[in-house]
């Protein structure tokens, strides 16, 4: 784990964990082990966002790439940059040339994805950033008013209503006129559904839930802190529309982090919130881009309408 994502997380650790319910944002999920058994809940049958979101992007990349006229990407929390891969062909189609500038807390990660992409695709020039997108954003690099800035995998979910504002305001303030933003969102539909996908049949999403507990264990040099004392809970909020999830102390838990210098406890039965994931009704998520000034250039979803892909424009 970099500098900048050790003292993040501990940072998120002293305001989460002795905040009322406890809570950690869903970014720590992703160490090796979460990012592998991430990859394994994608290919479950009840997870469907990920095949969603790469049909479209299958079907609609040449759309995108016309629309956006981009010839810089910028992609915020890119991971591997898997899904992005689907796009490249469209923006560089011809042996155009592109600046592609993935962004991730994960420089090992950004180094690796990077050198995939600049040897499979000739034309790009690839620009790693490591960087966390909920801080605020500095200049971004590329020319104004020909940038494109992606944030795929429904990611926008896992804020809640004052941290998405936040985040959008910073993204419009990033943007000059003239560059466009491509957000994925996943749509609301019936609940168990939803539930099944956040809480699939083999146990996947569970062993990926209570992996935080390893997380925390290793990077904070916890003691009295162990993954069997978790139980994975997932539940539908119908009042703020979105998916939570959830860790429930089986026995009375009480933890010393060596990194922080702190005692925790958590009761037998009480809950620590690890995950919301926020399904939205596109008029209204229409609505609330226009709302922190990104105009609407066009919508499209996958042929069940269970995802969506949505480009504006700064005005």
């Amino acid at each position: 784990m970099t500098d900048l994502a050790e003292t993040k997380l501990a940072q998120d650790v002293r305001e989460g964990l002795w905040h009322t319910p406890p809570r950690l944002p869903a970014r720590w999920f992703y160490d090796e082990r979460g990012s592998r058994l991430f990859d394994e809940i994608t290919r479950v049958p009840e997870y469907y966002p990920t095949r969603r979101e790469t049909e479209i992007l299958e079907q609609h990349s040449d759309d995108i790439a016309e629309c956006a006229g981009a010839t810089t990407m910028l992609e915020l929390g890119s991971g591997t940059s898997t899904k992005t891969r689907l796009l490249l062909p469209a923006f560089t189609r011809g042996g155009r040339p592109l600046h592609f500038v993935p962004l991730d807390v994960s420089a090992e990660v950004l180094t690796e994805s990077a050198d995939v992409i600049a040897t499979d695709f000739p034309t790009v020039t690839v620009e790693p950033v490591v960087a966390d997108f909920t801080e605020p954003f500095a200049e971004l690099p590329g020319t104004p008013g020909e940038r494109l800035v992606i944030f795929l995998g429904g990611t926008i979910g896992n804020f809640d209503e004052d941290e998405r504002a936040g985040f959008l305001d910073r993204i419009r303030a990033a943007l000059a006129p003239g560059d466009h933003f491509l957000l994925g969102a996943d749509l609301v539909k019936p609940p168990s559904r939803l539930i099944a996908a956040y809480d699939d049949s083999a146990g996947v999403t569970a062993e990926f839930n209570r992996n935080l507990i390893e997380v925390l264990r290793a990077e904070l040099d916890a003691e009295g802190l162990y993954v069997d004392d978790f139980q994975h809970i997932a539940r539908w909020n119908p009042v703020l529309h979105r998916v939570e999830m959830w860790l429930r102390a089986r026995r009375d838990v009480a933890v010393h982090f060596g990194a922080l210098d702190r005692d925790w406890k958590l009761p037998a039965g009480a809950e620590m919130l690890t995950e919301i994931s926020v399904k939205f009704r596109l008029p209204a998520l229409q609505d609330e881009l226009r709302a922190h000034g990104l105009e609407l250039v066009r919508t499209w979803t996958d042929q069940h309408a269970d995802y969506s892909l949505t480009l504006t424009r700064a005005g």
